[in-house]
């Protein structure tokens, strides 16, 4: 091509370049006005400070009755219990102890939700493994929980906290314990992880190995699963609610089992509109001209 050719075809590209519309800059979403409302409720609210406190309370007096009348059964189901038909492990003569779950049980992880919230990522696992190691100057207790865990250790109730944090963080989860004001966790004795045995998430082994140690007489926890893998046994939300209901599961209640507010994630956040409202208990406003 000659070079006057090529020079004025370079100037032309290099004209249209210019006139190209420059592409969008990646413009990051900027965070949102408001927290989600279950989290406003579980860590801002007066009302879900309230109902812990309330959970609280009502296990320490139950505590302290069975601590003066010694049961003849704990509150962990026996191997092979069934919910309709629930049996116990014996306690014995073996030393009082009460088992908490952890996250939003006894200490509220308010560094995460934080950054769950700002970000909008949802959950991330490597987020909540690095969230586990480096965590612990961002939590608080559950309201009432501080107080409620020295006031059972002084009726000499041993705590036991059973969590599915990894048993690789085990360390740093005792740290975060520590620094939520709940004392010291020790891995293996007062502290069991995920990892500590082959059932990974579920908790029940880990509670059968705390029943062969304690005369268990109360559990606190925000899930079903941290009262019994039984109910997160693939029932549908429908029967897994009804199974809460069943008598001798309502019976528990508040008297062995104590379950604390989570509206903000894990296995009660399930459900569509068939599995939450029943057909026959629909409603819509009236049509104009209808009463």
């Amino acid at each position: 091509m000659p070079s006057a050719k090529r020079a004025a075809l370079l100037w032309v590209l290099a004209l249209l370049g210019a006139c190209a519309p420059a592409p969008p800059a990646l413009v990051s979403a900027p965070p949102p006005a408001a927290p989600p409302a279950g989290m406003q409720y579980l860590y801002g609210s007066g009302e879900g400070a309230a109902l812990s406190a309330q959970a609280w309370n009502a296990l320490l007096a139950y505590v302290s009755a069975k601590v003066k009348a010694r049961p003849a059964d704990s509150v962990v189901l026996a191997e092979g219990a069934a919910l309709e038909a629930p049996h116990f492990v014996p306690c014995g003569e073996k030393p009082f102890a009460a088992i908490f779950d952890v996250d939003e049980t006894v200490m509220l992880n308010l560094g995460f939700e934080y950054h769950d919230a700002t970000t909008g990522k949802g959950y991330d696992a490597a987020d909540w493994d690095a969230w586990e190691r480096t965590g612990e100057g961002a939590v608080v207790p559950v309201p009432g929980a501080d107080g409620g865990i020295a006031a059972l250790r002084k009726m000499g109730v041993t705590v036991v906290f059973n969590t599915n944090r990894s048993t690789a963080n085990a360390d740093a989860t005792a740290r975060a314990i520590a620094a939520a004001g709940l004392g010291a966790a020790v891995h293996g004795q007062t502290l069991f992880l995920n990892g500590d045995d082959a059932m990974g998430s579920h908790k029940d082994g880990r509670r059968a190995t705390i029943a062969s140690r304690y005369c268990v007489i109360a559990m606190g926890g925000d899930q079903l699963g941290d009262f019994s893998d039984l109910f997160n046994a693939g029932q549908a939300v429908p029967a897994r609610r009804a199974a809460t209901m069943r008598p001798a599961v309502a019976a528990m209640w508040g008297k062995g089992w104590f379950i604390l507010p989570n509206p903000v994630y894990g296995s009660g956040l399930k459900g569509g509109f068939d599995d939450v409202f029943p057909m026959d208990k629909r409603w819509a406003p009236p049509a104009d001209g209808e009463k």
